[in-house]
């Protein structure tokens, strides 16, 4: 299979790799010490079109291939990975969702508004009795009338602080269901921001729906027990975007840890002349390189309609990529020695980002799991 990118996707990459680096670079180590993210940098995208990567072009998007939206997830992931989970929530989890499943009418009333960052999206599924069980969800949703009644918390959800709609999955009458949810709708709370140990520029909290009114019209497709099928659709696209993000911290780990090498003597000479530090660069570079080729794989089947493969390839990306990061992020720390667990260089940051990506969007096992099954 071919990679050799386009013309446009090297532009768009090229792009993204100068926005990240003189407009998010700056901001990084504010944003991780104090844990926030700063809003000029949503004003920012917006002009460039990355706010609208998961929207098709009919609706104000800028959608043209997943590989291309995964080149974007690459590039901001190596300069701070939390600003691409800000992103990529909005993005992908809420507007590309409404995209592939919502209504004709869904489409129209949301999807210029979050393509344009005029709105900003969430989705939540994972709630604090439900993670990689994501069919046991406790949220319920109860006809009455013209509208659904949600009742139910969400956990772990990016951008719930700052996101205006949510996708809210729902055990409804007719099945699972997939519910388009606005903050201002009655009953719709945002709970407490969580604390976190890596991607801190990643806003991270809580949703409460407490006899929250959502009119008929916002149940996503339209058809109740859709919402396994969504589900399922958009985590494939999730765990490759995912693993593109893991892919950008390894790379930055892998640059940050060849440049010190290089520029760090021991015993009067570039610890770089070091067989064992060339044997951890190379086993970096070429796990950070089969990562990368297997996940462009998945995107490019992916785009080919080649959907089959591509979960498959999905599972294995999502594992592999994420396994990566956290072994090359532990390995540029230990190349820095004790300079590497300080917070004066940006490996610690790098690990510490790192570690949520074999959890995330279906942890390590899951995966392994789902490999198992298509080999029976």
């Amino acid at each position: 299979m071919d990679f050799k990118l386009s013309d446009e996707q090297r532009m768009l990459r090229e792009t993204v790799r100068k926005f990240s680096e003189k407009e998010i670079a700056p901001l990084v180590e504010e944003m991780d010490q104090e844990e926030k993210f700063i809003e000029d940098l949503w004003d920012k995208a917006k002009p460039l079109g990355f706010l609208g990567m998961g929207v098709d072009q009919k609706y104000g998007g800028m959608l043209t291939d997943y590989l291309s939206f995964g080149l974007m997830g690459e590039e901001l992931g190596r300069v701070d990975a939390g600003v691409a989970t800000v992103y990529g929530a909005h993005g992908l989890l809420c507007a590309n969702n409404i995209s592939r499943n919502g209504t004709e009418d869904q489409k129209k009333r949301y999807l210029e508004l979050l393509a344009t960052g005029e709105r900003r999206g969430c989705m939540g599924l994972t709630e604090p009795g439900a993670g990689s069980d994501a069919i046991s969800l406790k949220t319920t949703a109860r006809k009455e009338g013209s509208e659904y009644i949600l009742n139910g918390t969400k956990t772990f959800i990016s951008n719930a602080p700052i996101a205006d709609i949510a996708l809210i999955y729902a055990q409804g009458p007719g099945g699972l269901c997939t519910f388009i949810v606005e903050k201002d709708f009655p009953g719709y709370s945002v709970g407490r921001k969580l604390s976190k140990m890596g991607l801190r520029s990643s806003p991270t909290g809580e949703i409460v729906m407490e006899e929250c009114h959502v009119p008929e019209e916002n149940l996503m497709g339209g058809v109740e027990g859709q919402g396994l099928k969504q589900m399922f659709s958009g985590l494939d696209v999730e765990r490759f975007m995912w693993s593109c993000l893991a892919i950008g911290i390894a790379q930055a780990a892998f640059e940050a840890a060849l440049k010190y090498t290089k520029e760090r003597e021991q015993f009067g000479q570039p610890i770089f002349n070091f067989q064992m530090i060339q044997d951890k660069l190379a086993t970096m570079l070429v796990e950070l390189e089969a990562a990368r080729l297997i996940t462009y794989k998945g995107l490019t089947c992916w785009d080919e309609g080649n959907f089959k493969e591509a979960r498959m390839l999905a599972a294995q990306a999502k594992l592999y990529a994420c396994e990566m990061a956290v072994r090359v992020t532990g390995e540029a720390v230990h190349i820095h020695g004790g300079y590497g667990y300080m917070k004066e260089y940006p490996v610690e940051r790098y690990m510490r980002d790192a570690k949520v990506f074999p959890i995330g969007a279906g942890t390590t096992e899951v995966q392994k799991l789902i490999i198992a099954h298509y080999l029976r």
